[in-house]
């Protein structure tokens, strides 16, 4: 094991981070902006009717995209155990 591995692994778990977690990040940022401007227009400002949206859209977010965020961190964990024993 070199001395930059676990800053190049550290680097390059963050970056799959960001990578698995953009479409949960993204649908939950476009469901609150149409969730607020709904609440805005109709008054109805109960923290219910926010959140229940919310959570439906991430939870069927990771639903559909489960498969692929496993698959990923998956191949990253096997990866870095591979680069850490030196094969």
């Amino acid at each position: 094991m070199t001395p930059e591995l676990p800053a190049s692994l550290l680097r390059e778990a963050f970056l799959l981070l960001g990578t698995v977690g953009a479409p949960v990040f993204g649908a939950m940022l476009v469901s609150g902006l149409v969730i607020g401007v709904l609440q805005a227009a109709t008054q109805v400002n109960d923290s219910a009717v926010g959140f229940v949206p919310r959570a439906l859209v991430a939870l069927s977010v990771c639903w559909m995209a489960g498969g692929w965020m496993t698959s990923r961190l998956a191949g990253f964990l096997a990866q870095s155990i591979a680069r850490m024993s030196g094969h």
